[in-house]
């Protein structure tokens, strides 16, 4: 049985050794699973074989035991405590080679000891507890869900930022996302997809917010009227999705991580980009060259977060008309501009979503302006015969994660952290 279901009775567990106080003639042992902890009473003189086996044991060395559970209410685990018959020590733990104070990299080095934790081990029930959030959202919706392939013939978006590899007799590439496929699946009438599944970068970026490989959650459906129709199905998405977090989680995430899951109003506020400096100028004195304008800079997404805050009362915030030089090639035009937005949360840009340009011709031409159309031929055939106004965006899991929780950096975030000096374990 799991730990957390022992009742006063007779009971048969197993789990880790996470605490042994061996006093003269007592033992009080903390045994833990995923699912809580117990406390296990042996008293030496009435038990000395049990007694002998916890003595010559080590701290989260695995175990199985058999015995009864009692109600104490002194016992501050539950009010229950177990005394035991029978402990089978099932795997002998060494000394740990980390500890809690030790550095990220070094518990990364083995993370496998540093994700037993109930802090981390929170962080991903957490995690599975959005995505499939996410999941439920979408299907209720009537979206389909698909796995596109990660090796693909070339480069995808830009030709730029992606691993190359050897593929029998020719090469081959990581795919750096699931966009071009995502598009192919509305050429084929597939009208609402979603994907989650992994997305590399060949980026050396060392920030808390970059890594080569994370899990990505992208969706992308058709017959649209314009991009501010992908924009309101993020904000439902993701409020929906928080709003289950905290009905699940919040009060675990408010005492081991100290933050309030906050379920956002809708809908959430936008500003065009230009508006975005001007205000941040005003409010803020952040100034910068105006040949700097046409993006957001690191400090200016930073400074997202209070503007969103003192203007809106909100956590995010929409941001809009970008120039076409830094948007994507496939971002549907209007007037020159791009049909699309990035979502700012709590500081730090988690999407970057659009209309597509679904019409062939145009979208060829935008594909030449970049130096990209023999790069995506196969990709431009998806729309020669006949494709629907579309729109999408991608999430990105790991930062979610980390945004939500507020944890350091993609470092703790990701089961396994992957970055330009990091590929083990």
């Amino acid at each position: 049985m799991k730990i957390s279901e022992i009742k006063p009775g007779k009971v048969e567990f197993q789990g880790w050794i996470e605490n042994l106080r061996d006093k003269k003639s007592m033992q009080f042992i903390v045994i833990r699973d995923l699912s809580g902890k117990v406390q296990v009473t042996v008293v030496k003189e009435e038990n000395p074989a049990i007694a002998e086996i916890f003595s010559g044991t080590t701290l989260e060395s695995t175990v199985k035991i058999t015995g009864t559970a009692i109600a104490n209410e002194y016992v501050k685990l539950g009010g229950i405590e177990v005394v035991p018959e029978t402990v089978e020590i099932t795997s002998r733990a060494q000394a740990l080679p980390i500890a809690e104070d030790s550095s990220i990299d070094q518990r990364i080095d083995y993370r496998w000891i540093d994700l037993r934790t109930e802090r981390n081990q929170l962080m991903f029930k957490v995690q599975t507890c959005f995505v499939n959030a996410l999941r439920e959202f979408l299907i209720k919706k009537d979206f389909i869900e698909i796995h596109t392939p990660k090796l693909i013939g070339t480069a995808s978006e830009s030709g730029s930022d992606v691993f190359e590899v050897k593929y029998f007799d020719t090469k081959a590439y990581l795919a750096q996302s699931p966009q071009f496929y995502k598009q192919m699946a509305m050429a084929a009438g597939f009208e609402r997809i979603f994907e989650c599944g992994p997305v590399f970068r060949a980026e050396k970026s060392h920030t808390k917010k970059h890594s080569t490989e994370f899990t990505g959650f992208d969706l992308e459906f058709s017959f649209i009227n314009s991009y501010e129709d992908v924009m309101a199905m993020e904000e439902e998405l993701l409020t929906y999705m928080l709003e289950k977090v905290k009905e699940q989680y919040g009060d675990d995430i408010k005492r081991v991580f100290g933050e309030e899951v906050v379920v956002p109003k809708m809908p959430f506020p936008k500003m065009k980009l230009a508006d975005v400096y001007k205000q941040i100028e005003e409010r803020y004195g952040y100034k910068i060259d105006e040949s700097e304008k046409n993006d957001l800079t690191t400090e200016a997404e930073k400074l997202c977060e209070n503007l969103a805050k003192d203007m809106f009362d909100s956590e995010f915030l929409f941001v809009t008309d970008f120039p076409k030089d830094k948007r994507a090639f496939y971002h549907m035009r209007k007037d020159g501009i791009p049909q699309g937005y990035d979502l700012i949360w709590k500081g730090i840009e988690i999407t970057t979503g659009a209309q597509r340009e679904h019409r062939y011709e145009i979208l060829k031409q935008q594909a030449e302006e970049k130096g990209l159309d023999k790069d995506v031929k196969f990709y431009l055939e998806f729309f020669k015969y006949g494709c629907p106004p579309h729109g999408g965006f991608g999430l990105g899991v790991d930062r979610m994660t980390m945004l939500l929780l507020n944890v350091t950096s993609l470092k703790e975030a990701e089961f396994l952290f992957r970055g330009p000096d990091r590929l083990t374990p």
